[in-house]
């Protein structure tokens, strides 16, 4: 199986990911994880992978590409764990995932001299992805020892913002209190939030709290987007206490 998470929403780059794909390794079995994470945003894209992969059969191939540095020097990398396998760019999105990990093995994918230099998830990611479904992983390149570490900032009360969702949920990366109400501080904007266990329970037009399907704090609007109402990015730095 090989799952893709990307940044390239619904367009034809994710279609002809496949296509590559397909090309090398007809017999393969693809699963869409992911594409409208938020443009070049690492830190979700890395929020994304670590909250789902484990639900994935053993052997999977995950192909990960948000890449603001594609085009530059940045490598591409190929890791094997003990149950899964990653393709990625070299920017910090596998980092919080493989902390998880027993890593096997890490290789770097060579980029081909014609390999578009907008385009690594069509000419570098896809066809090292089929090649790792194919059981070719150790032809992929040579051996690296590490790679880029991109840690979600945490530090007692305070983290960030490390997801919008479909829904305009903002998802943080801190875990509840068991508490009734909450005050929430990000930047110079403060707001003083109930907490329900479920969205039937919330107030019309008041952003509240909610324990999310990763079991952190998550600010909702009920039957509405709480990101319109507050503005919040991935990555902001955020405090909920």
């Amino acid at each position: 199986m090989i799952v893709l998470l990307t940044d390239f929403g619904q367009s034809e780059y994710v279609g002809v990911m496949k296509g590559v794909i397909y090309n090398i390794y007809g017999g393969a079995k693809i699963v869409d994880l992911c594409h409208n994470v938020t443009a070049q945003n690492i830190i979700e894209a890395s929020w994304v992978l670590k909250g789902n992969y484990k639900y994935f059969p053993k052997g999977a191939v995950f192909c990960c590409v948000v890449d603001p540095g594609v085009g530059t020097e940045r490598k591409a990398i190929a890791v094997k764990t003990e149950n899964y396998n990653f393709v990625a760019p070299n920017n910090g999105l596998l980092w919080e995932t493989l902390r998880e990990q027993k890593v096997l093995d890490i290789r770097q994918i060579p980029i081909p001299a014609d390999a578009g230099r907008t385009f690594h998830g069509r000419d570098v990611f896809a066809k090292a992805a089929a090649s790792i479904g194919q059981g070719r992983f150790e032809d992929i390149g040579p051996k690296m020892e590490e790679i880029e570490k991109l840690e979600f900032y945490l530090d007692g009360r305070a983290g960030i913002v490390v997801r919008i969702d479909g829904f305009g949920n903002v998802i943080t990366n801190l875990a509840g209190q068991n508490k009734d109400q909450y005050t929430v501080l990000a930047g110079e904007k403060k707001w003083t939030m109930k907490f329900h266990p479920n969205y039937a329970l919330a107030e019309e037009g008041e952003p509240f709290l909610i324990e999310g399907s990763n079991n952190t704090l998550e600010i909702s609007l009920k039957n509405a987007s709480a990101d319109d109402k507050l503005h919040l990015m991935p990555g902001n730095r955020i405090s909920i206490s």
